[in-house]
This record gives structure tokens, sequence and C-alpha cells, in this order.
């Protein structure tokens, strides 16, 4: 993996860490998921690199930075 992936619901506790996230990195090295309109893609690729709850940063190293909790992944799942 060559790029980070930003993974989020959608509040604005994580839309607020999405734009920072951009400006410290910059657009061309992360990748934005939001998990909370995509469902229908299952979770499954989210919670085996590791990522318990969002936003949520996974590194190009593959590890997980939890950001400023916003939900847990069971509360995205619904």
């Amino acid at each position: 993996m060559s790029k980070s992936i930003f993974y989020h619901a959608g509040c604005p506790v994580c839309v607020s860490a999405e734009q920072d996230i951009v400006k410290l990195l910059g657009p061309e090295k992360v990748d934005i998921v939001h998990i909370g309109s995509n469902k229908g893609l299952g979770f499954q690729k989210q919670e085996s690199a590791g990522v318990k709850s969002v936003p949520a940063l996974l590194t190009p190293n593959g590890n997980v930075l939890h950001i400023n909790f916003g939900a847990s992944m069971a509360d995205v799942k619904g």
C-alpha cells in the first residue's frame, strides 16, 4: 500500500479530522473512505486491518491510528 486510507462515518468529528489529515498529508497521499455511506461494501476489510472506531487512519505500513474517538465500528454497522 503506498497511500494512507482515512476511514470515517461522516459525523462532524470525522469530517473535521478528514480536512486536517488531507491538509497534513496532501490529497495525493491519502484515500478517503466514508464507511457510513458504503455500508453495502461490508466492514471486513477495515476490521481485519485493525480499525476499531472512526475516524481512523490506516498508514502504508499497516498501522491504524484511531483519531478523536467518534464512533465504534459496531455503532457504524448499526
